[in-house]
């Protein structure tokens, strides 16, 4: 049977594993290094996050380990649990399992994690994005030529990204836009200041429409090992609030379009709550 893998944050109880009855011994640190090691050998972790053991149960760790693929962390549970592994004492590892019905909204990865996650699945050389337009929004050069400017007034550097990600062996490709925004103060940055945030909004907004056109797609992992990719185009792709950016993402909508009868970078963090899994009794 076929998984899918989405570029989202697994959420899922059959991509969490519980891992418990780690050593007292080694720091949280040394454990969780050493825990990255051991699982990372069955496939791509999204996180590992290591805490010490409530205060009415004897000293020690457990572990909390989220793969991106479920198929993944069933082999990894069946592999580890009772086993040794980097300790004297064996590990207990179960999958996890929901204290209550808790449903979350699926949350996109940034552009580091799709990243990661595409040269996983599909080689370093096996995809790479185009930049369609990368243009300025603020309206700084506007306010220079004012007669007028309130003394104190803050302002930003806003931008808008429109690019591409391209995945040739698949004769796929998947649009993307996003837009950042960076305060600035003239009265009190330099020109040196100013530089820094300028290519630091430029870097956002490239970011945030890398991770765009990520969601678009899905991974099809076969039965095989062989993987798929399944485009999904979204009806919204941003959310809108001026006729401005609304011209600018239809353009370069277009443009795209064009270009592919021619031819051919919101981060989000989940934290997990403890509360929302019930760890198996320690015997």
């Amino acid at each position: 049977m076929a998984e899918l893998v989405p570029f989202a944050v697994p959420t899922e109880s059959d991509k969490t594993l519980l891992v418990w009855e780690l050593s007292s011994g080694p720091t949280a640190e040394a454990l969780h290094n050493s825990l990255f090691t051991e699982f990372s050998q069955f496939g791509l972790l999204y996180s590992v996050r290591v805490f010490p053991n409530a205060a009415v149960a004897r000293p020690g760790f457990y572990a909390i380990i989220k793969f991106y693929s479920a198929r993944d962390a069933h082999r990894a549970q069946k592999a580890c649990d009772r086993k040794q592994l980097f300790q004297k004492s064996p590990v207990k590892v179960r999958l996890g399992t929901r204290h209550k019905a808790v449903q979350h909204q699926a949350l996109a990865l940034n552009s580091f994690q799709c990243q990661e996650l595409a040269n996983y699945y599909f080689g370093f050389n096996g995809w790479s994005k185009r930049i369609i337009k990368l243009q300025e929004l603020s309206d700084h050069e506007k306010r220079e030529n004012e007669d007028i400017v309130a003394p104190l007034q803050k302002q930003s550097l806003k931008f808008f990204c429109a690019l591409e990600v391209l995945l040739p062996s698949y004769a796929c490709r998947s649009p993307g836009v996003g837009v950042a925004e960076e305060p600035v103060h003239e009265l009190e940055e330099g020109p040196l200041s100013f530089l820094m945030k300028r290519k630091t909004a430029q870097k956002f907004a490239i970011q945030k429409a890398l991770s765009d056109a990520f969601q678009k797609l899905l991974i099809v992992v076969l039965e095989s090992g062989k993987i798929a990719v399944e485009y999904r185009p979204s009806e919204e792709i941003v959310d809108v609030r001026s006729e401005e950016l609304h011209d600018l993402i239809q353009v370069s909508c277009i443009s795209w379009k064009q270009s592919c009868q021619g031819e051919e970078e919101y981060l989000s963090d989940f934290s997990l709550e403890e509360d929302e899994f019930r760890l198996p009794k320690l015997d």
